[in-house]
């Protein structure tokens, strides 16, 4: 049962395309903030094996990372120039080059660029990334799940605003399940849960739990933390609600354990709940094919409903489409060209956000620590209803970073701006603050609040 790319899928007509600028010579010539392991990947693949793009720039805070990282991906030391300004990055790409820079305003600024890739994972560089992006009238690919979960909504309006995209990624679960979204709305089916397959959940996982598993595939231990822990998957599960106006059943979604097939998925929720909630995301733990994602959806035509069972994907109501895989890196590029060839972006929030991610307490805590960052020793995120985190007051995990506790914290307890000091002078707690007003949250009754941690 797993989705097919649809007749006229942005996804297949790209290829088209970027064959017609490789052979005019006219490449989208791309900007990669952050060499790590993912961009690593990326660059080599654009380098290597993808038509019609180019790596233009890289920024790196340490520009020798910048370099190892093109060297990694075939390209000789001589073709490789460290630079200060956008106009050396102009000059360096003029030349058929490729520029290093470890200021990240000579990429954003230089003419010789036509999308920034975000691979940093940081909220508050990537909120000065966007915003610098976003002046130097570029589009913007964001690999940096967190920094959308947390503003993404006023950043893509004021993309949207300039007539610039802004855009998760595919590859990313998120990016696959909105285009599996997109496949089953399509054909005429209501989406009523997308979902997540996760391999193992463990919200007290640490950097020091992970770190050898870090160190076996090169990755960083507090990236592979929020992996494990859960606050990944919650962050990811957020961006498909905000983009495809769903919600939760429950703060921290329903996580069950299945070790069976995810068609068997279609049983096990309830089709009126799902309703009533105007649809949820959700993850399991265990579920094959993984690390896949899903979509349940219902049809409402009783004829549609027999060509659906005769198609082998049974009586309903509710019907299974998966993808088995997401390839991460390997499906960027795809992105890069919907945005820059198309205007399409994979995946953006639609306005007022339905689902945020809030933080929860890894252990007991005492007033005067300071939270440190994700996927770390001192909190996890969970999925909430977005009026009742913004009723609770509660920080959104992509900001909790830095914040110090004014009381003490039970493990597991969910954390309030009530409860904490938040640093001053970020930008990334501006434009939260500017999100909020342009896309205030309904008011609750006062019986709703707290019912959704239950």
């Amino acid at each position: 049962m797993a989705g097919l790319g649809r007749e006229g899928d942005p996804m297949i007509i790209t290829d088209t395309l970027l064959a017609s600028r490789d052979a005019a010579g006219s490449p989208i010539r791309v900007g990669i903030a952050g060499p790590g392991f993912m961009a690593k990947g990326l660059i080599n693949h654009i380098t290597n094996t993808v038509a019609g793009q180019s790596v233009a720039v890289v920024f790196a805070r340490t520009p020798q990372k910048g370099v190892f990282a093109l060297e990694n991906a075939g390209i000789d030391a001589d073709a490789i120039e460290v630079v200060d300004t956008a106009a050396d990055v102009d000059r360096v790409v003029g030349e058929g080059r490729h520029a290093v820079t470890s200021n990240h305003e000579a990429m954003t600024g230089a003419h010789g660029v036509d999308v920034v890739v975000d691979c940093t994972g940081s909220v508050e560089f990537g909120a000065r990334l966007a915003l610098d992006t976003l002046a130097g009238r570029k589009h913007l690919v964001l690999m940096n799940a967190e920094v959308d979960a947390t503003i993404g909504s006023i950043l893509n309006k004021k993309f949207t605003e300039a007539g610039l995209v802004y855009t998760g990624c595919d590859g990313d679960q998120p990016g696959v399940q909105m285009n599996l979204i997109r496949f089953v709305r399509g054909l005429g089916l209501t989406p009523l849960v997308a979902g997540n397959i996760k391999g193992l959940q463990d919200p007290y996982r640490t950097p020091t739990t992970q770190k050898g598993f870090a160190e076996k595939w090169g990755q960083d231990p507090h990236m592979v933390t929020s992996f494990a822990d859960g606050t990944k998957v919650s962050v990811e599960q957020a961006l498909v609600a905000n983009a495809a106006g769903l919600s939760v059943h429950k703060r921290g979604c329903l996580q069950r354990e299945h070790k069976g097939h995810v068609d068997e998925l279609t049983s096990m929720y309830d089709v009126d709940e799902l309703k009533e909630l105007g649809g949820a995301v959700d993850y399991v733990v265990g579920s094959k094919p993984g690390p896949g994602v899903y979509v349940l959806a219902t049809h409402d035509d009783p004829k549609q409903q027999h060509y659906l069972n005769l198609y082998k994907l049974g009586e309903g109501p509710l019907y299974s489409f998966y993808t088995p895989y997401h390839l991460c890196h390997f499906e960027v590029p795809n992105t890069i060209a919907r945005a820059a060839l198309l205007g399409d972006a994979t995946i953006k929030p639609l306005g007022t956000p339905r689902v945020e991610v809030v933080t929860v307490a890894k252990r007991d805590l005492k007033a005067g620590e300071t939270l440190d960052a994700l996927g770390g020793y001192t909190y996890y995120g969970e999925c909430e209803k977005a009026p009742i985190a913004a009723a609770e007051n509660l920080i959104p995990v992509g900001l909790a970073e830095g914040c110090v506790l004014t009381r003490d914290v039970a493990k597991d307890e969910v954390i309030s701006y009530a409860d904490v000091t938040v640093p001053a002078g970020r930008l990334a707690d501006e434009l939260r603050a500017e999100q909020d007003a342009a896309f205030p949250q309904p008011a609750l009754e006062p019986a709703t609040q707290g019912a959704s941690a239950s």
